[in-house]
């Protein structure tokens, strides 16, 4: 099995690393991830005339590793183009990343945007997160049963699957606490109070990494805020919600998808209309 691995926090990242040692028990490993930590970056692309640092690590594994100075979507992107022929590794994996990306945390997640731009290049694609911020949290549960969960993903994935991604989430629960595995849709919820003035000692109430306290000099009449936010739910008490069943203990999957239609709301208006043109003009 032909397995590319990429993440958001930079190829140093302990999450990354756990992870090419977990999937190079089912293959042939190919890590191309990020220079330096690129959290929310979501699918976005290093566009224009840039110059893309790239590095192979012969020092890293298992498996070839190598760090591209851009995006996580495009460090996939590079890895589809020059370490596979036709562009067809069997698998993306992206993570492990270091914080939840359940719920809403779905729409902003590079993990989440790298294993997509897999999807969109015809290729089953899995992004696996831990509910933990800290850059050396416990990842037992993840290497315990992740692989468990992959085999089973893989040996039940749909023929007709284009767009199909999976969002793989683990709780930050001791194993005693773990309640299973559910499978799970995207929850809702939004962030309030989210820009507020730069606090480093508040900032690490939030966190403890050390990219969080990197601050780019101000220029004369700049002031410094930083960005972290309250989390609203916004569930109604139905019980499938990722998010929710993550906080109870439970390892979530959630299947995503590139397609961004609502379905819903094109048979409604279809319907409505009793044709599929609208004749305004």
């Amino acid at each position: 099995m032909r397995i590319l691995i990429s993440n958001d926090d930079g190829y140093s990242s302990l999450g990354i690393h756990t992870l090419a040692r977990i999937m190079s028990e089912f293959g042939d490993v190919t890590v191309v991830a990020p220079k330096f930590h690129q959290s929310a970056m979501s699918m976005s692309v290093s566009l224009g005339f840039k110059k893309l640092a790239f590095k192979p690590l012969p020092e890293e594994g298992p498996g070839k590793w190598y760090y591209l100075d851009a995006t996580p979507a495009s460090c996939v992107k590079f890895g589809l183009e020059y370490m596979y022929e036709s562009r067809n590794p069997d698998v993306v994996i992206t993570g492990i990343n270091h914080g939840t990306n359940a719920g809403t945390a779905a729409n902003y997640s590079a993990t989440l945007g790298a294993a997509e731009e897999g999807a969109l290049n015809g290729c089953r694609s899995i992004g696996v997160s831990v509910d933990n911020f800290s850059p050396n949290g416990d990842l037992s549960l993840v290497i315990k049963y992740f692989p468990r969960i992959f085999k089973y993903l893989m040996e039940n994935w749909p023929e007709d699957s284009f767009g199909l991604l999976y969002n793989v989430n683990f709780p930050n629960v001791p194993e005693s606490e773990l309640k299973g595995v559910r499978i799970a849709r995207q929850g809702r919820g939004h962030w309030e109070k989210e820009f507020r003035e730069w606090d480093e000692e508040k900032l690490m109430d939030y966190y403890d990494t050390p990219w969080q306290k990197e601050l780019k000099p101000l220029m004369p009449g700049e002031r410094a805020f930083m960005m972290v936010g309250d989390f609203v739910d916004d569930e109604s008490g139905i019980g499938d919600a990722d998010h929710r069943l993550l906080k109870e203990g439970w390892i979530t999957v959630t299947p995503n998808n590139l397609d961004r239609t609502d379905y819903r709301e094109l048979k409604r208006i279809r319907r409505g209309l009793g044709t599929d043109v609208l004749d305004i003009l």
